[in-house]
């Protein structure tokens, strides 16, 4: 069975999904002004979005081995486009609480298919390609900023990169029950393997595994807690135009690009638990730069730099999990998830409730002080590597 046509559904829905995760911060500033949503209420959008998350990530991790991954996925791109189209035509935030769940549960569940497809279809060369997959995720974030800005020169609202997105969805979801069709008959007559539930409890027991849930945790409080709240706390909070954030913001997005390119080579001079301190290193200093250099250029070097860090580190951490147990890759992934929405859960939402007392430039450095988590969850996740090599 030819691997080409879910290599491409995975790398494009992985695309997409990661514009769609920059979107959120980017558009946030119209989204609030439009919609009149306090600094609480978006820090509740990006904790809901994630609890969304987390849940997609339990089910898709227990569950989506029950089922053919190709439909399954084509079936899950429909739903986003229907949640996106709905999201477009709101008038109140009341709503885009409850869709901004519906939403999350759906990426999840296919970033947990996504994860689980590569590392099965590429065993020989797991960490290329999950770098590359993930490479395509960090893709659609540096191209959100410049898609939302093109959009912006045909028309200034906020609806209309959200529908443009839900169209690309939905062509992706043609596709993906196309191929999934033309994959049915080649393989009708070939054994089917056993459909079975997965468990996360025998799995999370494992200090190694417990200390990749507690980096994933760290990852997704500095990633996405910068990503959502950096246009907004360049723009309100120091003063740069909206252009200017979004420029900055997609120093961080190029950083996270370039990175998830370059890991794969990187390991062949560094083992893979050097290669993830050296990454956490580069993090924690690019996201105090980034916060006590508050000039144009500064920020810019701090989020380059927080970005080249970052952006392997997920991509390194959960093939490492995958090499050591691969048979359990869906409930891996599933606690990468887990992880990475309940730091982008706790750190959004702190800094939306900080900043309802404090000025947003304050409640900023919850962004740092969740690099100093993600710094020390990499040494102890590190040095479990070290141990089992």
């Amino acid at each position: 069975m030819s691997r080409a046509p879910a290599t491409i559904v995975i790398f494009s829905g992985f695309f997409l999904i990661g514009k769609l995760f920059l979107l959120w911060g980017i558009l946030l500033p119209d989204i609030a002004e439009n919609l009149n949503m306090t600094e609480l209420v978006s820090g509740a959008l990006f904790s809901l979005f994630s609890v969304g998350m987390m849940l997609g990530a339990i089910l898709g991790g227990k569950y989506a081995s029950r089922f053919e991954y190709m439909p399954l996925l084509a079936s899950l791109f429909s739903v986003n486009t229907l949640l996106l189209v709905l999201v477009s035509l709101l008038s109140s935030w009341q709503w885009f609480l409850v869709l901004a769940v519906a939403i999350g549960v759906v990426s999840s569940t296919i970033f947990t298919i996504g994860h689980t497809l590569i590392a099965r279809m590429y065993a020989e060369k797991r960490f290329t390609m999950m770098g590359l997959m993930d490479f395509m995720f960090s893709l659609g974030t540096f191209a959100a900023s410049f898609f939302v800005t093109l959009l912006y020169l045909v028309e200034h609202n906020w609806r209309l990169p959200i529908q443009v997105l839900a169209g690309v969805m939905a062509v992706l979801s043609c596709y993906t029950y196309i191929a999934a069709r033309s994959q049915a008959k080649i393989v009708s007559n070939a054994p089917k393997a056993a459909k079975k539930t997965l468990t996360f409890g025998v799995i999370i027991k494992q200090p190694v595994f417990m200390f990749m849930a507690l980096l994933a945790f760290g990852y997704g409080a500095v990633e996405f807690g910068n990503a959502n709240w950096f246009v907004s706390y360049a723009q309100n909070g120091i003063g740069f135009t909206g252009e200017q954030s979004r420029n900055l913001l997609a120093c961080f997005t190029a950083g996270m690009v370039i990175s998830r390119l370059v890991f794969p080579f990187l390991l062949r001079f560094l083992s893979v638990h050097r290669l993830i301190m050296f990454m956490a290193t580069t993090s924690l200093i690019g996201v105090f730069v980034l916060k006590i250099m508050p000039s144009f250029y500064g920020i810019g070097a701090g989020n380059l730099l927080l970005g080249l860090g970052l952006g392997g580190l997920f991509p390194l951490m959960l093939s490492a999990a995958m090499n050591i147990d691969s048979d359990n890759g869906p409930v891996l992934s599933g606690i990468a998830i887990i992880g990475n929405s309940t730091g982008v859960q706790v750190a959004s939402f702190s800094t939306g409730l900080w900043a309802n007392f404090a000025p947003l430039t304050t409640a900023f450095w919850v962004i740092p002080i969740g690099g100093c988590v993600l710094w020390f969850a990499s040494y102890g996740y590190s040095r479990m590597l070290k141990q089992r090599r």
